[in-house]
C-alpha cells in the first residue's frame, strides 16, 4: 500500500560490534520476521509500515487474531478458553479442546465482519451454554474439569464484579458509564510505605463511592486490598487470565470490608421497609433477592437462627446496632430499630457471604 511520510526517516544500519559510531554496516529498512507473510510493500519507498501489519492483522489470510479473540470471548462465557493456557495460544500452548470448533468460530467472526454481538449471540444461544452446571455422576468421573463441555462451568466471580454485585442488591450501584477514577473506602495508612513522592488517599464522597469497580482507583502493586483478596493482578505486566483462589483472607473482606458491610446494612433497612412483616418470609425474599432461588428448609432454619441469636445479642447491647449506621456514608436504616437493623445486617452479610453468591453458576 501506499504510505506518505512526513519527513524522509534517516538511514537505519547494521551495526558492526554494535558500535553506534561505525556507518558501514548495510542499511536496513524496517520490517518483520519472513514467516510472517507480510506481503504488503510501498512500492515507492519499499518500506512496510505500522497500516501494513494492522492490514496483515486482520487479513483473511491470517486467522490468528481471529482465533484468539474467539478464544477470550468463549472464556468470558465458558469459565475457560477452547485453549485454556491463555497467555501463549502458539506452539508452546496447550492445543484447543475443540480445534474444529475454534476454526469454524474464527472464520465466521472475520465472515461477519468482526462483529462482536453476533458471536456473543451465538455462544450464549448454543445448547452448550444453555446447560446446567450441575454434574451428572457419570460426567464428574469422565470428565471432572469439563474440558468437553459436558455442562456449564461453575467458577468465581472476578474481584470487581463481585463487590458491584453487592451494591447492586443493595440498590447502592451507580450505572455512570465514564469519568474519572473513584476511590472507595480503604484502611487508613495503605500508602505509608510508598515514598518519592509520599501519597495520601481520601475516599470519594457521595455517587462516586457507588461506581462499578472498573473505575476503581489503582495505584499500581498497592492496589485495593478488596481486590488483592481477590485475585485481580498488579499493572506491572499484562495479565491474560486471572488466578482464582479460595482464602480466609476473601471471606473476611466480605464480611468486613466498608463497602461490603455499608452494602448489607442498606440491604438490611431495605427488607425492614418492606411489605413483608414475617420473619421466614423476609428471609425467603431477601435469598431470593441474592441467590436467585428459593432456601431449601435446612438454609431457611440456619438463618432463622442467625436471625434470632443476633438480634438477642443487640437487645444486649443495643448501642451495637447504632455503630452500624457510622460504617459508610449512606444513612440507610438511620430510622429503623437499632436491634432490628443489627440482626438483619448479620443475615444480610452472610447471604453476601454465600459461596453461591460469589460464583457463577
Amino acid at each position: 500500500m501506499l504510505v506518505s511520510l512526513s519527513v524522509e526517516p534517516r538511514p537505519m544500519r547494521i551495526l558492526p560490534r554494535g558500535n553506534w559510531m561505525d556507518d558501514s554496516g548495510p542499511i536496513v529498512n524496517p520490517a518483520i520476521p519472513d514467516f510472517l507473510d507480510l506481503d504488503g510493500q510501498n512500492s515507492n519507498t519499499n518500506r512496510q509500515s505500522r497500516m501494513d501489519l494492522a492490514h496483515w492483522l486482520i487479513s483473511e489470510q491470517n486467522p490468528l487474531t481471529a482465533r484468539n479473540f474467539v478464544n477470550h470471548l468463549w472464556k468470558q462465557y465458558f469459565g475457560y478458553g477452547l485453549a485454556r493456557i491463555m497467555e501463549d495460544t502458539g506452539s508452546q500452548g496447550t492445543p484447543p479442546t475443540h480445534p474444529e470448533l475454534m476454526d469454524w468460530l474464527a472464520s465466521e467472526f472475520i465472515s461477519s465482519g468482526w462483529d462482536i454481538k453476533h458471536m456473543v449471540r451465538l455462544m450464549v444461544r448454543s445448547q452448550t451454554y444453555q446447560q446446567t452446571s450441575t454434574p451428572s455422576k457419570t460426567l464428574a468421573t469422565m470428565d471432572p474439569y469439563n474440558r468437553l463441555y459436558g455442562r456449564q462451568s461453575r467458577y468465581r466471580l472476578d474481584a470487581e464484579v463481585i463487590r458491584d454485585q453487592a451494591l447492586d442488591v443493595s440498590g447502592l450501584l451507580v450505572r455512570q458509564i465514564g469519568g474519572p477514577s473513584v476511590k472507595p473506602y480503604q484502611p487508613a495508612g495503605y500508602y505509608s510505605q510508598l515514598n518519592f513522592p509520599k501519597r495520601t488517599y481520601q475516599h470519594d464522597m457521595g455517587n462516586s463511592q457507588y461506581r462499578r469497580g472498573l473505575y476503581m482507583h489503582w495505584q499500581r502493586t498497592f492496589l485495593h486490598p478488596m481486590l488483592k483478596a481477590f485475585d485481580a493482578p498488579t499493572r506491572e505486566e499484562c495479565t491474560s487470565q486471572r488466578a482464582r483462589s479460595n482464602t480466609p483472607l476473601q471471606s473476611l473482606s466480605l464480611l468486613n470490608d466498608p463497602s461490603f458491610v455499608e452494602a448489607a446494612r442498606t440491604f438490611a433497612a431495605n427488607i425492614l421497609t418492606s411489605g413483608e412483616r414475617d420473619d421466614r418470609e423476609r428471609i425467603k425474599s431477601a435469598f431470593e433477592s441474592v441467590v436467585l432461588r428459593n432456601p431449601t428448609h435446612r438454609e431457611l432454619q440456619i438463618l432463622e437462627d442467625l436471625l434470632r441469636t443476633t438480634r438477642e445479642g443487640y437487645a444486649e447491647e443495643p448501642d451495637r446496632g447504632l455503630e452500624l449506621i457510622k460504617v459508610g456514608l449512606n444513612q440507610a436504616g438511620a430510622q429503623c430499630p437499632p436491634i432490628e437493623l443489627g440482626a438483619w445486617t448479620a443475615v444480610s452479610r452472610a447471604l453476601f457471604n454465600l459461596h453461591e453468591t460469589i460464583t457463577r453458576y
